[in-house]
């Protein structure tokens, strides 16, 4: 008697794969799985919300401070109000986003250490990083625009310079986009960030966050990559 075979034996006439399908399918099969994988990272649930900024009424209304007007916005959307809290080196409240509870942040370190803070928060509640969101102002973006995206580098902002030192890269970004100072210009770059925008700029940065805090429950419930799809192709608000 012939020995037998873990693998299937092609009936009459039905003749198995060749060498090159096999391939083909093993491919496939890979990537599904890869795409199974990013799916998963796509879809993180959010459990808490960064602005960032600097404290204080010399700060609150320069282009920097773009991250704490998300979180101030976000917060009085839901009638939530912030309170000191000095174990996390920052500002914090609760709110509820589809149905999922969500702590909000807006660190008092200053912007360049805001990581302390951040790292703190993650210790004390106990979070992943990959279910953090932090919202901060991007100079390379014009007002009007604003980007989601998940891991990378600093590109020089250094309140995420400093998060990174802290707790890695692997969070989520949310950048507002405030507007470069100019071409040869980057020696201007922290007065254009610590300065107040023009009322037209402002008035864009604003129209985004709020159209970006729309999106919240899209990236909870429909997932990331819809969100970010949404985000990336709308039309930019005009002044």
């Amino acid at each position: 008697m012939g020995s037998l075979s873990n693998e299937a034996v092609p009936g009459p006439g039905i003749r198995g794969p060749s060498p090159v399908e096999r391939r083909i399918l093993a491919g496939l099969s890979v990537a599904g799985v890869a795409a199974r994988l990013w799916n998963s990272v796509m879809r993180q649930r959010l459990d808490l919300i960064v602005g960032l900024g600097n404290p204080g009424p010399k700060y609150a209304l320069t282009r920097h401070n773009a991250g704490f007007w998300f979180a101030d916005r976000l917060a009085r959307l839901h009638d939530a109000s912030f309170s000191q809290d000095k174990k996390l080196k920052g500002e914090t409240t609760e709110i509820s986003i589809a149905g999922h509870r969500i702590r909000l942040l807006k660190p008092q370190t200053y912007m360049n250490l805001s990581g302390q803070s951040v790292a703190a928060a993650i210790q004390y509640y106990k979070l992943a990083p990959e279910h953090v969101l932090v919202v901060y102002d991007e100079i390379d973006l014009p007002p009007g625009r604003a980007k989601l995206k998940f891991d990378g580098g600093h590109a020089g902002h250094n309140g995420i310079r400093n998060i990174i030192e802290h707790v890695g890269p692997g969070f989520w970004r949310l950048r507002i986009g405030v507007g470069h100072p100019g071409p040869g210009k980057r020696d201007e770059v922290i007065g254009h960030v610590l300065d107040r925008a023009p009322p037209e700029d402002e008035k864009l940065i604003l129209e985004t966050i709020g159209e970006a805090i729309e999106l919240l429950p899209v990236f909870i419930e429909e997932g990331a990559e819809r969100a970010t799809n949404r985000l990336h192709t709308r039309k930019p608000v005009k002044a």
